[in-house]
């Protein structure tokens, strides 16, 4: 069997509210770029994130400038895609970009804090078994976040950090926890420091 990739980009999907973005999304943007080899990451911003209150979100058009300024790196992507085709939940976003683009393949990233509750995702045994999930470490979160429900569950699907580069190549269920230079950036703290 042949190891060359198929023909296509290696794209890293971050879906976020970037409420708003910050440095914290770019690192690990960053981060996945290069250790695990991929061709883009594209910021999904959504509309509105289900587990979240819309009480302190800012306006879409605002949190996709944010994006914008942020992304200082050109192979980094704002997209307003879950926008336009109407997606509210992750498990519909992938079906959407599966469909709109089959000719690339796609990498889940999402740091430690996002894989504690990922256990409460719509489908999130199905988000596991359609894209290969890159989970990033974040302070005071990685050592809950190997613990969690959903890492429990598809622990025999953990890959080992040596086989990053091809992530993207894999068939999922396949998943790796990244243990990178921590960034403490939230954006909690940023609203907080605004009011």
């Amino acid at each position: 069997m042949s190891d060359t990739p198929p023909k296509g980009l290696a794209i890293g999907l971050l879906g976020g509210s970037f409420n708003p973005a910050h440095r914290g999304h770019l690192h690990i943007s960053l981060a996945a770029l290069e250790r695990l080899d991929l061709d883009e990451v594209w910021w999904l911003v959504s509309p509105q994130n289900p587990l979240k209150s819309a009480t302190d979100m800012a306006p879409f058009d605002e949190r996709c400038a944010s994006a914008q300024t942020h992304a200082a790196d050109p192979r980094i992507k704002v997209s307003d895609f879950e926008l336009n085709a109407g997606t509210t939940y992750t498990v519909d976003t992938l079906d959407a970009l599966a469909k709109a683009h089959p000719e690339h393949k796609f990498v889940f990233l999402i740091g430690a804090d996002i894989l504690i509750e990922f256990h409460k995702w719509r489908e999130w045994r199905q988000i596991f078994r359609r894209i290969p999930i890159a989970v990033f470490a974040r302070p005071s979160f990685s050592s809950r976040a190997l613990m969690s429900r959903a890492a429990k569950r598809f622990a025999r699907h953990r890959l080992r950090e040596r086989l990053a580069r091809r992530l993207a190549w894999k068939r999922a269920p396949a998943w790796i926890f990244m243990a990178i230079s921590l960034d403490t950036t939230s954006a909690t703290k940023i609203r907080r420091h605004r009011l």
